[in-house]
């Protein structure tokens, strides 16, 4: 049971500072709370985690123009954030953790202001049928996070530069174009700022939980520890990942997301795999990118190692069936 409702904003707008923070904060996350983190971001392009950075952004322009290329913990695809962007994190233990619960925080917020915002998709919150809401989750053995961005005034420009969002993603939506299916919130509630959303989210954050809203003190905040956290979300191993010298590759977008494998062959054995999501489920490709290394490139030996992962749900097991019948193209 939820006993304390903490609040929290950022006070820079460097992304891995951010990043720094909501990592801190579940790792530390107290067995009756939930922190409501609110954050923002200059000129960023943040991927999921197991996305390939070079296919989802225009890197070089991205950091010509000062930008910052970053890489978060949770599953889901691409987006772009600026100061027209306000970013929301709930944080609390495992078994506190209520999606639904969380999402009606954002939703009654946003309805306070005349704005009809719905639910739609697996992680979308819409107005009229276009996103200003993207929403992806984290979870550890004992705590969790979701998080997600609200798009206020973000320059929609900027957006369509940076990201190269694949022509099979926009057309598995039925639009021509990344800045058709999103909108601002300022274009309904014009001078909306960053300042007076979180007001109404805390606001909406103690009216969905029932209980008061306190301030997170900054002397609970080791600083030497978030430092560690910050260093390694701006490595450059952690945002742009590994590359392989690849012989294979296949592409697909499935109902669950895109995926891209990529295989390093040497004398029939599989020396290295990387398979590249957007799905919202970080673990299975890494799992099956793991089993496959040193695996004989064969559609027998595949199956047989793939077979031998755990499945805990039904997005799993068709997610696994899809990897295997693009596997099966490869061989």
């Amino acid at each position: 049971m939820i006993e304390h409702l903490y609040s929290i904003t950022a006070a820079g707008t460097v992304p891995y500072r951010n990043q720094a923070l909501e990592r801190y904060l579940l790792e530390h996350a107290g067995s009756t709370d939930c922190v409501l983190y609110l954050w923002q971001n200059r000129r960023t392009v943040v991927i999921g985690r197991n996305q390939n950075a070079w296919k989802e952004c225009s890197c070089s322009r991205l950091e010509a123009d000062g930008g910052f290329l970053a890489r978060r913990l949770s599953g889901g695809g691409a987006v772009f954030h600026d100061n027209g962007n306000l970013n929301f994190t709930f944080v609390c233990s495992k078994q506190n953790y209520d999606v639904p619960r969380q999402t009606d925080v954002i939703l009654e917020a946003v309805r306070q202001f005349g704005v009809p915002a719905e639910c739609t998709g697996r992680n979308d919150i819409t107005v009229a049928g276009k996103k200003f809401s993207g929403n992806a989750y984290y979870l550890t053995d004992k705590a969790c996070f979701h998080h997600g961005t609200l798009l206020l005034s973000e320059n929609k420009e900027n957006l369509a530069a940076y990201l190269t969002v694949p022509s099979d993603k926009l057309s598995a939506k039925g639009v021509d174009s990344v800045r058709s299916r999103v909108t601002n919130l300022c274009e309904y509630v014009p001078g909306l700022t960053a300042g007076t959303v979180s007001e109404k989210l805390f606001t909406s954050f103690a009216a969905v939980y029932g209980l008061p809203v306190e301030p997170y003190q900054a002397d609970r905040i080791d600083g030497k520890e978030l430092s560690a956290f910050e260093a390694d979300f701006s490595s450059w191993d952690w945002r742009y990942g590994r590359t392989i010298p690849f012989t294979a590759e296949r592409h697909r977008r499935f109902v669950w997301g895109s995926l891209d494998i990529q295989l390093a062959v040497h004398e029939g054995i599989i020396t290295d795999a990387a398979l590249w999501t957007d799905a919202l489920d970080t673990g299975l490709v890494q799992e099956a990118a793991r089993v496959l290394e040193g695996c004989r490139f064969s559609g027998a030996e595949t199956a047989d190692r793939l077979s031998a992962l755990l499945l805990h749900n039904d997005i799993q097991k068709q997610m696994m069936n899809d990897i295997r019948e693009l596997l099966e193209e490869m061989l």
